[in-house]
């Protein structure tokens, strides 16, 4: 018979909904963006789902935006005479009142909204307009799917303007060869030492041990320059080497995590081993490592998820365009043409994210049982 729920219960449940909610909601709203025009991106108040916008101008059912409502009766006129004569424009019931030469197209209640015919344009460069009631425009709801291939396609930058343009597939290699050959010896070289200090026994172990824990109080920013001026050195500059090499020399927090679980397997299986001739290397590769697939899943996807959204690393070491990884490529993109095009970069991020997310639902229940069996004995 079930246990009928408590109030406690219910309550930890409603917080752990409102939790998730407040995680969730950001990459919903980024989706969101991603399938907007850039017109409703910023417009206020926020929708979740975009719009498409209709209404009547020059007779022609066509899309719109909505620009803003008009504050006070008026009427839409053609000018007479004037520097804007043959012009069509808006004039308050005050300036009509005042004789303006123009020719009244209709007259505008308040509250009517101006709108501009979206991705359209007259003969004279301007994009035609009207001032019509609210009720007059209808919607419904449309996803820009094609903001994806445009932003990837811009994404390199301009085409005429840059010679040197780079497109998204370069990115998306780099990132991939950074991340691949990181996850490669962030399991390889952290795997061996770990097993190193949890299974064998030498002089000065544990001391080096809690010398090794240590360095992860050292904040990567201390470490900056130094470490610059040693690839400087080496020539490796403007190459992808800094930011995967250093992954096969091992790091605290990966070898602590390892040697917690290597801990946990019994001794009785490497004793059982040794006595039928294995190698440490052997019992290494043949024993440890089959046992401890989830800790290994659990580095791997850690190192992947750092690797793939690192920037400060790439913006530090990468000087060419053609080796940029996709987190630096979209913090250029941003300010390419001198402002940003929200729903052009918000579709981008989310090609950008996809790998991760994918990754960790494919990796998910080993993922969950390395890290729940980390550290536990049995």
């Amino acid at each position: 018979m079930a246990r009928p729920h408590t109030a406690s219960h219910r309550i930890v449940v409603a917080l752990l909904v409102a939790c998730s909610a407040a995680f969730v909601l950001p990459f919903v709203w980024l989706v969101s963006t991603s399938l907007k025009p850039i017109e409703q991106t910023i417009s206020l108040p926020l929708t979740f789902i975009p719009r498409a916008y209709m209404a009547a101008i020059g007779g022609r059912q066509v899309e719109v935006t909505l620009d803003y409502a008009v504050s006070g009766p008026g009427a839409v006129v053609r000018f007479n005479s004037g520097p804007d004569a043959g012009r069509t424009g808006f004039v308050t019931s005050g300036q009509l009142s005042r004789g303006v030469d123009a020719a009244v197209v209709h007259p505008v209640q308040a509250g009517s909204w101006h709108v501009t015919e979206k991705d359209g344009a007259t003969l004279g460069g301007r994009p035609a307009w009207d001032i019509i009631p609210r009720e007059q425009v209808s919607s419904r709801i449309r996803f820009r799917w094609d903001n994806y291939p445009k932003a990837l396609a811009a994404l390199g930058g301009d085409a005429e303007a840059d010679r040197h343009r780079v497109g998204f597939w370069t990115f998306l290699r780099n990132s991939v060869v950074v991340a691949v050959l990181g996850v490669l010896g962030t399991v390889f070289s952290n795997a061996v030492i770990a097993y190193g200090f949890a299974r064998l026994r030498w002089r000065g172990r544990d001391a080096f041990f809690a010398l090794t824990l240590a360095t992860m109080m050292v904040p990567f920013p201390v470490l900056m320059v130094p470490l610059y001026g040693v690839f400087k050195g080496l020539g490796m500059i403007g190459t992808l080497l800094p930011l995967w090499l250093p992954t096969w020399f091992g790091s605290a927090f990966n070898i602590f995590l390892m040697r917690q679980f290597f801990r946990t397997i019994p001794e009785e299986l490497s004793e059982a081993a040794r006595i039928d001739g294995c190698s440490e290397w052997r019992i290494f590769w043949r024993i440890i490592v089959p046992l401890s697939t989830p800790v290994l899943v659990v580095a791997a996807l850690f190192h992947f998820i750092f690797a793939w959204n690192d920037f400060l690393g790439p913006l530090l070491y990468l000087t060419r365009k053609d080796t940029y990884t996709l987190a630096l490529a979209l913090e250029s993109y941003q300010s390419q043409n001198g402002g940003v095009q929200w729903h052009y970069l918000m579709a981008a991020s989310a090609v950008t994210i996809l790998p991760v997310i994918l990754l960790f639902l494919l990796a998910q229940k080993t993922f969950i049982r390395g890290i729940a069996t980390t550290g536990s004995k049995g």
